[in-house]
């Protein structure tokens, strides 16, 4: 535990990013300090940066004025800690964390709302975000069977819970109406995971779609979530007869506005959810059909859980999820990056898509 390392990425230049290095901070009281020792990397953390404004993901932890001025944050990522030191009477040092964090070796977190499985953190100004990325499970409390489960909830749970609550906003609408369910960059975790729990619902009798790249071709057939799967260009395979719901993973504005053109009136439903295709956005015209909306999911957990109880959505979320990660598991291929230069270098190659589908990136920047 020698210093605090930290990658900061330029919320205008998502490719410039710098290392650094400093002192390991001393919790306050009230607060610990943990050493995250495994985060995830996904095409998520490039929403993040994407949306970072617009939804507050910047502001999680902030960087220091001068450099936010300069317009450095840190990307959040899902990660594994430990707690190596506390000022906070009931959590001990040797407490295992999972949830929000920096990419970064060391993080303080101020626990609150504190019983046997999870905690809050109460840091001020986090006060005002999104109160499901404030939430921290003390995951020694947890049954051993999700305890095993580290990787998967770092690379896949946090996908596969977005894929969960996806999954259940279009149960709740009856899916629209839709005979036909499209799903943008399928190859997605967060795509490919919500084709997973619309095929093993028996009630859901729509056609699913996938639409993806021809080299993450193999990859999605072999997944056999899909009832067609269709490669960008050859859009006009799908049936536009059918009434069709669109979840949009790509974020690629040319690829929406193909799919409204072919399927007019039958696009019935339109959600932009991830940005997998980031450098494709731009102003969307008006187009045919449902008019293309933005997903936020803990709009639709807030809905759930005035419904079913505090923390229900999510509860059910990991559920589906730890189901789906441990019947897909097999098809990620988990490669370990160490170090702040190494992570530098991957996180090029995801802004690049090229980091394939198969691959499941987990990063350590602990010395």
């Amino acid at each position: 535990m020698t210093q605090l390392t930290e990658l900061w990425t330029n919320r205008k230049d998502f490719r410039n990013t710098k290392v650094v290095n400093a002192k390991v901070p001393t919790p306050g009281k009230g607060e610990v300090l943990v050493a995250i020792d495994k985060f995830g990397l996904t095409a998520n953390n490039v929403s993040y940066a994407l949306s970072g404004d617009m939804i507050g993901y910047w502001n999680y932890y902030p960087t220091p004025v001068e450099a936010a001025e300069e317009h450095w944050g840190k990307v959040p990522v899902w990660a594994c800690a430990n707690v190596v030191a506390s000022e906070c009477d009931d959590i001990a040092v040797g407490e295992r964390l999972w949830g929000f964090f920096p990419m970064a070796s060391h993080t303080v977190l101020k626990p609150g709302n504190i019983i046997a499985d999870q905690f809050i953190d109460f840091t001020e100004h986090r006060r005002e975000l999104p109160g499901l990325y404030n939430t921290y499970r003390r995951t020694q409390a947890e049954p051993d069977f999700v305890q095993q489960y580290e990787n998967e909830r770092c690379l896949l749970v946090p996908l596969f819970s977005t894929s969960f609550v996806l999954y259940d906003y279009l149960l709740f609408n009856n899916l629209f109406d839709a005979q036909q369910i499209l799903i943008g960059s399928v190859s997605s975790k967060t795509g490919f995971g919500l084709a997973k729990m619309l095929q093993d619902d028996p009630a859901v009798t729509a056609k699913i779609v996938g639409i993806t790249s021809t080299g993450n071709l193999d990859f999605v057939n072999g997944l056999g979530c899909c009832d067609q799967v269709v490669t960008y260009g050859n859009e006009e395979q799908i049936d536009n007869s059918l009434p069709s719901a669109y979840i949009d993973m790509s974020g690629n504005i040319g690829l929406t506005t193909t799919l409204h053109n072919l399927l007019g009136d039958n696009m019935v439903e339109s959600s932009m959810v991830g940005a997998s295709h980031w450098e494709a956005g731009g102003r969307m015209e008006k187009l045919p059909g449902a008019k293309p909306t933005f997903f936020f999911a803990p709009g639709h957990i807030a809905a759930r859980d005035a419904e079913w109880g505090p923390g229900a959505t999510m509860l059910k979320g990991m559920e589906h999820s730890l189901k789906v990660a441990a019947e897909l598991n097999h098809l990620i291929n988990v490669e370990w990056v160490h170090g702040a230069e190494q992570l530098q270098t991957i996180w090029g190659e995801l802004l690049d898509n090229k980091v394939a589908a198969s691959r499941g990136l987990m990063i350590s920047l602990l010395d």
